[in-house]
């Protein structure tokens, strides 16, 4: 799980989880005697927080994971996305009747709704606003853990601390050349059969190492539809050569793809 790839939208998911499962313990409503909280009425607490907390846990494990995860033909995210709607349904109609199963038991009672229910309906419409407007609203997508910058420019002659480019990357001796993939040329695409020439980057182009602001997909050089990985903010590529389609980047495991959108990278 990649935690960088969090955005600002599921840090707002995470704290109205956190308000909601507070928000649980709190009194139900204000009435004589003793007054029950949500726990006290297994209906109410499983649909409206327990189903919000658990809407909330989906959405961030299906942002944090390599690769998109299916239950009974739904993403992660948006089963996610369906509780924290449903848990604000419940919480709705639970402030218009805060009585609920505890109506036989407090009769005609005066009573005013508790801050249980305040505190939870606010939570759970926080919860549920933030989960569907994320995919919808920039501002919301930027990262939640921003990328590291890179090491600063040397001076002419000086040896990088951590080697050229990437940060942390093992020191090469002065005149050393690159560590290549084995039995194909740099640059040169995976699975290329021996004796075909690698296509050349353009003149002006040269390899840099790049982060991307929300996750963006990677897609097989040959045109294929389906991505074949998954670039996550707070990660450093190398970009390779400039494509027809796109960026060609290299990730970390060896991979190559085009990266077709490369609106708001951060260049290293």
């Amino acid at each position: 799980m990649n935690i960088r790839s969090l955005t600002r939208g599921d840090g707002v998911v995470i704290g109205a989880a956190v308000l909601l499962f507070i928000a649980s313990f709190l009194d139900t409503f204000d009435g004589p005697g003793d007054v029950p909280n949500a726990w006290d009425n297994l209906g109410l607490v499983m649909s409206m927080y327990v189903g919000g907390i658990i809407g909330a846990v989906l959405i961030v494990v299906a942002r944090a994971l390599p690769q998109p995860r299916k239950v009974v033909g739904l993403d992660l995210g948006q089963l996610g996305v369906a509780l924290t709607v449903f848990a604000l349904w419940t919480a709705f109609w639970t402030i218009v009747d805060p009585l609920g199963a505890f109506s036989d038991s407090f009769g005609s009672a005066n009573i005013d709704t508790g801050a249980g229910l305040i505190l939870g309906l606010i939570a759970a419409l926080v919860l549920a606003a933030a989960a569907v407007a994320t995919p919808l609203v920039p501002a919301l997508q930027a990262a939640l853990v921003p990328a590291p910058r890179p090491a600063a420019p040397q001076p002419y002659g000086a040896q990088p601390p951590g080697g050229y480019g990437y940060p942390g990357a093992p020191q090469q001796p002065y005149g050393a050349q690159p560590p290549q993939q084995q039995g194909q040329p740099f640059g040169g695409p995976q699975g290329a059969p021996q004796g075909t020439p690698a296509p050349q980057p353009a003149a002006d182009f040269s390899p840099f190492w790049f982060a991307v602001p929300v996750p963006r997909p990677l897609y097989a050089e040959d045109g294929s539809p389906s991505p074949i990985a998954e670039l996550a903010p707070g990660t450093w590529y190398l970009a390779v050569e400039q494509g027809g389609q796109g960026l060609v980047a290299q990730t970390q495991d060896g991979r190559r793809g085009v990266l077709r959108d490369t609106s708001g990278i951060q260049r290293g």
